[in-house]
């Protein structure tokens, strides 16, 4: 390890773990001493610490933390971080609302306290400039390179004890400039636009200013070469497996999802299927279950009650193994799916995981490991511990948001979800079941209808920052005026804003 201690502006001192003190260009940018030690230590994790933190800087747990090439720590205390709140105007992530209790996926990084490894420093070697002002670059770095596989976290770990942190936020022009430099053009109008309806503000000069950089997200940026490295890419944790299916009318595709489990090469110990039909007294029609031979024990629960959350939750009660396959009862998968899915979840030590699902033919745009954004509810591994005490919030039934806010509640534990592209599951899509009754929502006999749906309302409400869900109530007043019938632009607003109170009434009464 090579730790770097600076002071924001330059480095003040630099030590390897043994202690020994290495000489280095006082006038150098810090981003530029950094890349420096990253080609004379190739092998190395690379550290940096304001100096006023030195003692409290964690480097025995660093080691654990830190426990394969492709992560990216970081962490600075309190609600502030280097860009304002204002970048919620621009990105809708759950990388924007930072829970600063846990380790917790996000793309901004602090200059107080973190660590790199050398291989990834070398990678953007020359692909992405080396800013004078060091926390403008650990945020710039971290926001190109998460989508590319490097796992970026919020890590309070680092430090040895809670403190009081404070660092001058970045200037608006620092802001506009991010914006232009990161997210599509388009961006940087639609920040302008947001700060000029909802803080009266008219920041024309960091506008134009921003207008002049050009977008970072360079394609000849990969991290294909950084070696992974972790303590043993064959390890196989995966020891007992359940699978969680909920299913209503969709018999035959279903008897297909068993005979994959069947055979598997890694057979799951248990397959919970909760089997729903709303009409009183009718019969389960999975006659299978018992008069089919399977090599796992089948919990078989049948109820008159339709919602997918109800019945995931009714599943987690019945879990008895180490982890969970969550399925959806329209899938296929390889045989071998369930060992290479533990495969590469011990060598990432993910506790969950999403995988991909597409129909046949779809195109597939994701091809990295890398940090998902919300999760799978119908093609995700967990580890049981970490699901333990949470469950599928029924507010969501019969609408949307059940499975995002199902991922938050695991990530607001301390445990991240990432996304695998292989192995792969087949979504066949198939009709929905015939058994299905059309929910009677509350607010289906408004006569202003809520939009969004207050379920979507909800979840931004519960997992959002106030100026992301300001961000969405724009974009979305443009885009939903092409698909309805209202064209005054006076009249349409008018009717969007009391459309948006009812959503906003509703996500509120559920949330209660």
């Amino acid at each position: 390890m090579v730790v770097v201690y600076h002071n924001n502006k330059r480095v003040t001192n630099i030590s390897l773990e043994r202690d020994e003190v290495l000489s280095f260009n006082k006038n150098f940018a810090i981003a530029s001493v950094l890349t420096d030690l990253a080609i004379q230590y190739p092998t190395s994790k690379i550290i940096w610490c304001h100096e006023d933190y030195k003692s409290i800087l964690n480097l025995e747990e660093i080691r654990e933390l830190h426990h394969h090439n492709k992560i990216m720590l970081s962490y600075k205390p309190g609600s502030f971080n280097f860009l304002p709140k204002q970048i919620g105007y621009v990105e809708d992530s759950l990388f924007v609302n930072i829970n600063k209790d846990v380790s917790y996926p996000t793309w901004q990084m602090s200059s107080m306290v973190g660590v790199i490894h050398a291989t990834v420093l070398l990678a953007l070697y020359n692909k992405i400039k080396l800013d004078s002002k060091f926390e403008y670059y650990l945020n710039s770095l971290a926001k190109v390179c998460q989508p590319l596989g490097l796992l970026c976290y919020s890590e309070p770990k680092l430090i040895k004890e809670k403190i009081s942190f404070y660092n001058k936020k970045s200037s608006s022009f620092a802001l506009f400039k991010f914006v232009k430099q990161h997210y599509k053009t388009r961006w940087i109008f639609l920040l302008f636009l947001n700060l000029v309806i909802y803080e009266f503000k008219f920041p024309f000069l960091s506008f134009v200013y921003g207008c002049f950089f050009k977008n970072r997200n360079n394609r000849n940026i990969n991290l294909d070469n950084v070696v992974f490295n972790s303590s043993d890419d064959e390890s196989y944790d995966l020891k007992t497996i359940d699978v969680v299916i909920p299913t209503i009318g969709r018999k035959k595709y279903l008897h297909n999802v068993l005979k994959d489990l069947s055979q598997q090469t890694h057979l799951p110990k248990n397959v919970i299927i909760v089997e729903q039909n709303p009409f009183l007294k009718s019969i389960s029609e999975l006659d299978y279950i018992t008069s089919e031979s399977w090599p796992f024990k089948i919990k078989h629960i049948f109820i008159n009650k339709s919602g997918a959350c109800n019945a995931r939750n009714l599943a987690l009660d019945e879990i008895e193994s180490e982890w969970i396959f969550f399925a959806d009862d329209d899938i296929r998968f390889d045989n071998s799916f369930i060992r290479e899915a533990s495969v590469l979840m011990s060598k990432y030590e993910s506790k969950a995981v999403t995988f991909s699902c597409l129909q046949k033919n779809e195109k597939v745009f994701y091809k990295e490991i890398f940090q998902w954004t919300t999760f799978g509810s119908g093609c995700s591994i967990v580890k049981s511990e970490i699901v333990k005490n949470i469950r599928f919030d029924i507010k969501y039934e019969f609408g949307f948001g059940e499975d995002s806010d199902f991922g938050m509640q695991i990530r607001n534990m301390g445990n991240d979800v990432l996304y695998f592209p292989s192995p792969e599951i087949l979504h066949l899509k198939a009709p929905i079941g015939g058994f299905r009754t059309k929910p009677d929502l509350l607010w289906n006999n408004d006569e202003i209808k809520p939009k969004p749906s207050p379920m979507v309302m909800l979840y931004k409400i519960k997992h959002e920052t106030e100026q992301q869900l300001r961000g969405y109530k724009v974009i979305l007043f443009f885009k939903f005026y092409s698909k309805q019938s209202i064209k005054n632009p006076i009249k349409y607003f008018l009717n969007f804003r009391k459309e948006w109170k009812q959503s906003v009434y509703w996500a509120n009464y559920l949330n209660q």
